[in-house]
């Protein structure tokens, strides 16, 4: 059975004030239109700035009170780089791969589980006193990090751990470890809730894509459908230039999307009650799922010559 001190929501209640760690703050939904966010804010991150305190404090007291040669010793100094280096590669990551930002961060909250794990076998095999979640050492250490931050003293030994013993050291550890592991939670809960309004890289690039092409599509159809252009084609050799001076036909625009508003294409249908028939659709989709029927846009007059009307599937995707 855990030790009450290892409950990471019990932490909620100090670090309830702390915003800054809610998701890397590098992400905003002011950039959705862009297609490679901004990413890479680790450095600003609680979490982060939390576990490289616990990395530097692992290093001393493993040097101080490990057996330099011991497999113990390699073990929880390796878990607690992991803590650090996980979140900074997500977060550089998360540019083009929200998936691979998810998974490193977890990996970094594991790996801050097994250090924690280790340092309450410590405590335990050497008959020293863990301390509670309430006792007056462990709200000190989260008072400390809630007024200033793990750096904010400046010095290279911000909380102690080359002067102090063992006991202390151990649970102040375990203090930090809970609050990193707290705060990582609540940075993943972010990601998630991110995701699902903005969705991922893949997303991004499809949209962008199809709208970009939409927009070529839409502008080929209207010109092979323009009504304006009288002349008998019949009578000039496939491939023959218009005549100097002659000016552009007028383009008549694709309908507008009934959901999102952008110009639609046309498409055909590959499945459902009408398999084969033309239809107008939005180039966003799938994050847009408006549709037209199939005709000329809004405020149009169809041509009365059959041989003025373009096919959708020339144009279809």
């Amino acid at each position: 059975m855990l030790p009450p001190s290892h409950q990471p929501a019990s932490y909620a209640r100090s670090d309830s004030s702390d915003r800054s760690d809610l998701s890397d703050p590098s992400d905003s939904s002011a950039d959705l239109d862009r297609l490679l966010p901004p990413h890479g804010g680790y450095a600003k991150l609680r979490s982060f700035l939390t576990a490289r305190l616990v990395y530097d404090g692992t290093l001393v007291f493993c040097d101080r009170f490990i057996e330099k040669r011991s497999r113990t010793h390699d073990q929880m100094v390796q878990a607690a780089r992991s803590g650090v280096q996980n979140i900074a590669e997500g977060s550089v990551a998360s540019g083009t791969s929200k998936k691979t930002e998810f998974k490193l961060t977890n990996v970094a909250r594991a790996s801050l589980e097994e250090l924690l794990l280790d340092y309450q076998d410590f405590l335990r095999q050497h008959r020293l006193r863990l301390w509670a979640k309430d006792s007056t050492e462990a709200l000190a250490v989260r008072q400390r990090r809630l007024s200033g931050g793990p750096d904010s003293s400046g010095s290279s030994d911000p909380a102690g751990f080359r002067t102090a013993s063992a006991e202390v050291a151990a649970n102040t550890l375990i203090c930090l470890i809970n609050q990193a592991s707290y705060l990582l939670g609540r940075q993943l809960l972010q990601l998630e809730q991110a995701f699902r309004r903005q969705g991922g890289f893949t997303e991004r690039l499809h949209a962008v894509r199809s709208e970009a092409r939409g927009c070529w599509v839409a502008r080929r159809a209207s010109d092979q459908s323009d009504p304006s252009d009288s002349s008998d084609a019949s009578d000039q050799p496939a491939g023959t230039p218009p005549p100097a001076g002659t000016p552009p036909p007028a383009r008549t625009p694709p309908p507008a999307c009934p959901r999102c508003g952008r110009p639609m294409v046309p498409r055909r249908a590959r499945q459902g009650p009408r398999p084969g028939q033309p239809f107008w659709g939005c180039p966003a989709y799938p994050a847009c799922t408006g549709t037209r029927p199939a005709g000329p846009p809004t405020g149009a007059s169809r041509s009365s010559d059959p041989s003025d009307q373009s096919e959708p599937s020339e144009a279809s995707e």
